[in-house]
C-alpha cells in the first residue's frame, strides 16, 4: 500500500486534451483525409490522446487518476445564469463529437476513472477534486489542461502541467504569485474584471490587462474595489466611470468565472474508486481492436 504522502492524483481536462490533439492532427486536412480505422471511425485525436495519457502516466507516475469530462453547453448552470455563456463558440466537428463518444466506451471497457456530472463542466469536477484531496490527502495533485482558468486552484501541493510549443511546464503556486503577486484564489477576480472572449464572458468594458491585475493586486477582490471605488488611488481615476457602468457585469462574470468546488457526486467519492488499475493485457486488446498502435508501458 501506497504511503498517503507518496499518493499522486493525475486529472485531466477530458475535452480539453482530446480537442487540441484532433485539432493539431486534423490541421490543413480534410475531412476524407483524417485517419480512420476499417470499421469507419475516426482515431486522428483519440490516437493522440491515448499516446499522450499513456505518456503522462509513465512520467509523472500518479496512484490515482480521474478524467472530467463536461456536459453539453446548454445544460450547464452558468448558462442558467447567463443565456450568453459560451454562445460565441462554433458547433463541434462531426469527427471530434464521434472520437469522444468512442473515449468513453474505450474508458469504461478499461475501467479508467472517468466522470459527468449534469449542469456541471469540467473545470467544476477538476476543482472539487482538488478541494477534496487537499483536505483528505498529504500528497501531490497534477491538473493536465490549457485552460488557464484552473490557475484558481493551485496550491502548495497543487499544480498545473500547461503545454507550449517549448513543451510542459510544471506551473506551481510559486510561479503563480512570482508572475501575478496574487494569490490563486484572487484570479477569478482578475478574470471578472478582463472577462473571456472564449467562454463570452462580459467583464467590465474597458477595463483590459493593464488595470485589472494592479487593481486586484492593490484591492484585493472585486468586493474591495467596489468598496473603495468612489476613493479610488488617482492613477485608476480613468477607469472610475467603466468601473461604475460594469459593476452588474464585474459581479456576475465573477460567478461565472468561479470554479465550484463542491460538485456533490465527487464529494462523496472514495478515493480508492479512482487508483490505477488498468489491465494492460486488456488495454492492449481494446487499442487492437480499434487499430490504434501507440507505445504502452
Amino acid at each position: 500500500m501506497v504511503d498517503e504522502k507518496h499518493e499522486k492524483l493525475l486529472l485531466i481536462d477530458g475535452f480539453n486534451l482530446l480537442s487540441r490533439c484532433y485539432f493539431a492532427t486534423a490541421y490543413g486536412k480534410e475531412l476524407h483525409q483524417l485517419q480512420r480505422n476499417s470499421k469507419g471511425l475516426f482515431i486522428n485525436g483519440l490516437r493522440a490522446k491515448i499516446q499522450k495519457l499513456l505518456q503522462l502516466v509513465r512520467i509523472h507516475t500518479p496512484t490515482h487518476l480521474a478524467i472530467a469530462w463536461d456536459v453539453k453547453r446548454n445544460e450547464t448552470l452558468r448558462k442558467q445564469k447567463y443565456q450568453d455563456y459560451k454562445g460565441t463558440r462554433n458547433e463541434l466537428p462531426e469527427p471530434l463529437i464521434q472520437q469522444y463518444e468512442t473515449a468513453v466506451s474505450l474508458f469504461n471497457s478499461l475501467g479508467i476513472p472517468q466522470f459527468t456530472v449534469p449542469k456541471y463542466e469540467a473545470d467544476d469536477i477538476i476543482g472539487t477534486f482538488v478541494q477534496k484531496w487537499r483536505d483528505e490527502r498529504e500528497g501531490e495533485c497534477i491538473i493536465y489542461s490549457n485552460d488557464r482558468d484552473l490557475l484558481q486552484l493551485l496550491c502548495g501541493k497543487t499544480s498545473q502541467l500547461i503545454a507550449a510549443k517549448k513543451g510542459e511546464t510544471k506551473y506551481t503556486l510559486t510561479h503563480f504569485q512570482s508572475d501575478y503577486g496574487i494569490e490563486p484564489s484572487q484570479w477569478v477576480d482578475v478574470k471578472a474584471l478582463l472577462g473571456d472572449k472564449s467562454d463570452n464572458i462580459p467583464g467590465v468594458a474597458g477595463v483590459g490587462e493593464k488595470a485589472a491585475l494592479p487593481l486586484i493586486q492593490q484591492y484585493g477582490n472585486v468586493e474591495g474595489i467596489y468598496h473603495k471605488v468612489d476613493e479610488l488611488d488617482e492613477k485608476y481615476k480613468r477607469y472610475f466611470k467603466k468601473l461604475q457602468l460594469g459593476r452588474e457585469m464585474a459581479f456576475l462574470s465573477k460567478d461565472l468565472c468561479k470554479i465550484y468546488t463542491d460538485v456533490p457526486d465527487i464529494l462523496e467519492l472514495d478515493f480508492d474508486q479512482i487508483q490505477i488499475k488498468v489491465d494492460k493485457s486488456k488495454l492492449l486488446d481494446e487499442l487492437t481492436e480499434l487499430e490504434i498502435n501507440v507505445r504502452v508501458g
